[in-house]
């Protein structure tokens, strides 16, 4: 457990061709169900101050109380994840940790020195930020708001994880952010 942060809750991977991806997480790895959205809807994204629409896709599974994050970047702008592909690697691209209370903790980090690089927001109260931290080559830190309804889906991921089979349904869609 970090002493900044608390757990580690996420390991986000950025990868080439995401339904290869899932494929191997849930077959090889047994890790599943898959939440899959082809298109997130992110919100207010800054990338070294600059705003930008970015087209992501992202998967999301949990292993036990680690949630694992694929991410396949589907268009040019600018973005960590872009800067991670153009170094030539995949894989291990950030640790996630999740807060209910966001600008406190934003506060706190940034007044101990972490500096923002990249942020936005998928949902109410389901802001974002990742610090200029590599602590692994290519790896940084996000800081992750879980107190709305990205929260509960956050939630309802790791329930379904827990009972899942390991056959039905192992990519699925993710639930409506606006209904939970």
């Amino acid at each position: 457990m970090s002493r900044h942060f608390g757990a580690i809750r996420q390991l986000g991977y950025v990868v080439h061709d995401i339904e290869a991806a899932m494929d191997y997480w849930s077959k090889t790895l047994g890790v599943g169900p898959w939440f899959y959205n082809p298109k997130v809807p992110i919100k207010n994204y800054v990338y070294k101050g600059e705003h930008y629409e970015p087209h992501n896709s992202v998967a999301l599974a949990n292993s036990g109380y680690v949630q694992v994050e694929l991410i396949q970047t589907r268009n040019d702008v600018p973005s960590m994840y872009r800067d991670f592909l153009q170094a030539g690697r995949t894989g291990l691209q950030h640790v996630a940790y999740w807060t209910s209370d966001y600008d406190a903790d934003l506060a706190r980090l940034t007044a101990q020195g972490f500096k923002t690089v990249m942020s936005g927001e998928v949902g109410e109260k389901g802001r974002f930020v990742y610090f200029d931290t590599e602590y692994h080559p290519g790896t940084v830190i996000e800081l992750s708001e879980v107190a709305g309804p990205k929260g509960r889906m956050f939630d309802l991921i790791r329930a379904e994880s827990e009972t899942w089979d390991g056959k039905t349904d192992p990519v699925r869609p993710f639930p409506d952010l606006s209904k939970i």
